[in-house]
């Protein structure tokens, strides 16, 4: 519906036009108040010109037709896909305030968030709103006054909540400021009256909670069932936080360039924030928004739909509803102008290729995260950073997390010690100073040059007896893992097999290089042979081509089983008969207490594993060094015989060239000093962390003894060493959970959700203390069964 347009509002083609009769109409301070910004007012003007740096580039003969210019946003229909923005006041433009704007609004088919600081009740705005009212949100210090806020908006009908989050106070806006602007007698907070006595400008400072935090979040759905949105997003950081916190939609806005000035304009970040949302939410777009190409850059740069602003209070000024319709009706126009000429023929068509940046001037570069390699749009990518984030937001907490090993084996000082001890090794075997500097300084070979001592070491900790040539060092065990699978999988019909639940690295390691992983599951006694037999058969099959299987067959990480010895000679009988390799990983063996189960390399008579070791669990975790046995022979074309050890340093000198050098003498001066044994170093470590796995299950025992834990549903294995053991619990152990465990209760933990490839373990927890101390053991395990006995009594009350 066109609205008549009479007097000064016929001359009216534009908003730019409405602008210009509306100043003349606001008394001059509060045409300042509604127009200016913060600061210099950089950003204010660079919300307008981002738009002006954008061209858009039409295709014709589409047949697109009559465009349509609909959409849906949180399941309710809107006319056009823009809304109107919170703005304070309404009365300072027409007396009727925003009853009026709700009214144009409702007949034009589109909602408007309604300011907390409006000039009419929520009641009367919502009887008069015949479209969707949404309430913009600010914290108080005083959270009573916010709670009756939303309370009563729920009451009177308003469908979401908008919360500000970019206003711990206001900006500095020189404009009031040197006007000594105030409101006017018959303009007030009609929603807060205890604010009547103070400016605008004393608002937030006076009552606006300064130390506001994501928790916020929790707290707005504890008081209301209404969607909510976070308005003030400007980073892509930001947006993946909103989202982990369940948001409903982000606003990305800088408050229409009123905050803080110098921030970028709202349409420079918006690709960022869209391609890190990937969907999960709505993402909304306010600040510049002018006119209907406006809106479809907006549109075709990811916003779902924008909010308009200042438009709406000019066109209140010039003619009240009347006004605000003209406005709506304007820019809808100018839209559906835009996307008739630009052949889009629905508002979800418009898209990147519909923008390019205007002139030399040209945009910074904004990826589209469709357009990388899916593994980024993978969730097993973003586990360690959630964790690592979890982390660094509750620094008090206890973490049973990390799988670190314990800070008190290293010495600073050691370094050194170490190094030098490796330069007089070079110099009693009769290198010169110049081919030690040389060896120190340059790249170094690609496979490696401790690579002797690393087999001297093996064979006598590990019984397992290989030539140095067999060997690459490698960037730690994760190195390893990447040129093993590249080279063994060479084409799409390649799987990979893994012991599941499996180490996060491996899983990893194979999406980044699209290899399918198939898992086996373990039994409560490690990986059972016959499992991975029939995996085999199953794949083949399906016209698959198993070519290894990759296992940790001491102390497994995540469930810290181990195989049994028979177990272990018929899995090496199985990968024979099945001709596949076998990727033996075994980090935790020598930093476990006792005799260790034969290692399945040790066993190999066929050369039928490829051993994957590291040093980060024993020596020396900071100097990332690993290694991996390669010594399967591979024939080429012409019949010549080599080791896969000389292909994997092939790959290896196309991703890292070399292992650090300075790594490699660390790591073989410390083995020096142990006489070649990583063992005899490790006999204190090895008994440490026995000790630490036993404190944590005598306390799990004593925190929730065996007949309180039956009664909720809850076990754990008993590893015999290693760093993990695995809690069985009857709630969904996610990161929502995680982070109510991290934040209400101070303790951190891994769902075992992150170790199942596909999907599983959604009842599972990994607890590790290799890296607490006794008292916090202790401490950890009592606040880890508060949480568990809360989420369990939760469930219960839900689902009652």
């Amino acid at each position: 519906m066109t609205t008549p347009r009479t007097g000064d509002a016929a001359t009216a083609l534009t908003l730019a036009d409405i602008a210009r009769q509306a100043e003349p109409r606001l008394n001059p301070a509060v045409w300042d108040f509604i127009e200016g910004g913060a600061g210099d007012e950089r950003t204010l003007a660079a919300n307008r010109a981002a738009f002006d740096r954008i061209w858009l580039r039409p295709r014709v003969l589409t047949g697109s037709g009559v465009p349509r210019v609909g959409t849906t946003v949180l399941g309710r229909a809107w006319a056009a896909p823009f809304g109107i923005a919170p703005l304070a006041y309404h009365t300072l433009a027409h007396p009727d305030g925003e009853l009026a704007t709700v009214r144009a609004a409702g007949a034009a088919g589109i909602p408007v968030a309604v300011s907390t600081f409006a000039g009419r009740t929520f009641e009367e705005v919502a009887e008069a709103a015949t479209a969707p009212v949404w309430l913009q949100v600010y914290c108080f210090l005083d959270r009573a006054i916010t709670e009756n806020l939303v309370r009563r908006a729920e009451r009177a009908g308003f469908e979401a909540l908008v919360l500000t989050v970019d206003t711990p106070h206001l900006g500095r806006r020189a404009r009031d400021a040197r006007n000594g602007f105030t409101l006017p007698p018959h303009v007030r907070p009609a929603n807060l009256p205890s604010l009547d006595d103070i400016s605008p400008a004393e608002h937030a400072r006076a009552r606006f909670d300064p130390a506001l935090d994501w928790s916020v979040i929790d707290w707005l759905r504890s008081t209301s069932s209404l969607a909510v949105l976070v308005k003030g997003i400007l980073t892509a950081a930001d947006a993946l936080r909103a989202v982990e916190a369940g948001v409903d939609g982000i606003v990305v806005s800088n408050h229409g360039g009123r905050q803080l000035d110098g921030v970028p304009p709202t349409l420079d970040v918006l690709p960022e924030i869209v391609t890190a949302v990937a969907g999960r939410c709505p993402v909304l777009l306010d600040g510049g928004i002018r006119r209907g190409t406006d809106v479809l850059v907006a549109l075709a740069l990811g916003a779902d739909a924008v909010l308009v602003g200042r438009p709406v209070l000019h066109g209140l000024a010039i003619g009240g509803q009347d006004g605000v319709a003209q406005v709506l009706d304007t820019l809808r126009a100018e839209l559906a102008d835009a996307m008739s000429l630009a052949g889009v023929a629905a508002v979800d068509r418009a898209g990147p290729d519909l923008v390019t940046a205007a002139g030399p001037r040209l945009r910074s570069a904004v990826l589209r995260r469709a357009d990388l390699h899916g593994s980024l749009s993978d969730p097993l990518m973003e586990t360690m950073n959630f964790l690592n984030e979890i982390g660094t937001r509750h620094p008090e907490a206890i973490s049973f997390a990390s799988g670190r090993p314990h800070d008190g084996f290293f010495s600073t000082g050691q370094i050194f010690d170490h190094i030098q001890r490796y330069l007089d090794h070079l110099e009693d075997e009769g290198h010169t100073p110049d081919q030690i500097r040389g060896l120190m300084y340059q790249y170094g070979p690609t496979a490696g040059h401790i690579r002797e001592l690393i087999a001297t070491s093996l064979r006598l900790d590990e019984g397992i007896d290989v030539p140095p040539e067999s060997l690459v060092v490698t960037v730690g065990a994760q190195e390893a893992m990447l040129v093993v699978l590249r080279a063994l999988m060479s084409g799409p019909a390649d799987v990979l097999l893994v012991a599941s639940p499996c180490y996060i690295g491996i899983s990893g390691a194979a999406r980044l290089l699209d290899i399918e992983v198939v898992p086996v599951a373990e039994r409560a006694d490690g990986l059972d042979p016959g499992d991975v037999a029939q995996a085999i058969s199953a794949q083949l099959a399906r016209g698959r081509r198993p070519r290894a299987l990759y296992v940790i067959p001491d102390h497994s990480n995540p469930a810290g089983r181990t195989m049994r010895l028979p177990d272990r000679r018929t899995l090496l009988d199985v990968a024979a008969r099945h001709d596949i390799l076998v990727l033996e990983d075994s980090p935790y063996r020598l930093v476990s207490p006792g005799l260790q189960v034969p290692t399945l390399k040790s066993l190999d008579t066929r050369r039928r594993v490829v051993h994957i070791g590291s040093f980060a669990k024993t020596m020396f975790p900071g100097a990332r060094l690993g290694f991996v046995i390669a010594d399967q022979p591979v024939i080429d074309v012409a019949g010549r015989t080599g080791l896969l050890a000389d292909e994997l340093a092939k790959i290896k000198s196309m991703v890292t060239v070399n292992t650090a050098t300075l790594s490699q003498a660390a790591v073989a001066g410390a083995l020096l000093a142990a006489g070649g044994r990583v063992t005899t170093g490790d006999a204190g470590p090895a008994a440490h962390y026995g000790e630490s796995l036993r404190l944590v299950l005598e306390h799990l025992d004593k925190h929730l003894p065996a007949e309180r834990r039956g009664d909720l549903g809850v076990d754990w294995n008993r590893p015999g060493g290693g760093f993990f053991l695995t809690v069985s619990v009857p709630f969904r152990a996610d990161n929502a959970a995680l982070t109510r465990s991290a934040e209400r209760f101070g303790v951190v933990w891994t769902p075992m959700s992150y170790f199942h490839p596909g999907s599983g373990g959604e009842h599972g927890i990994r607890l590790s203390a290799s890296n607490l101390t006794a008292a916090q053991i202790e401490e950890g395990t009592a606040r880890f069964a508060r949480f568990v006995e809360a989420e369990i009594g939760s469930s219960h009350d839900v689902s009652g």
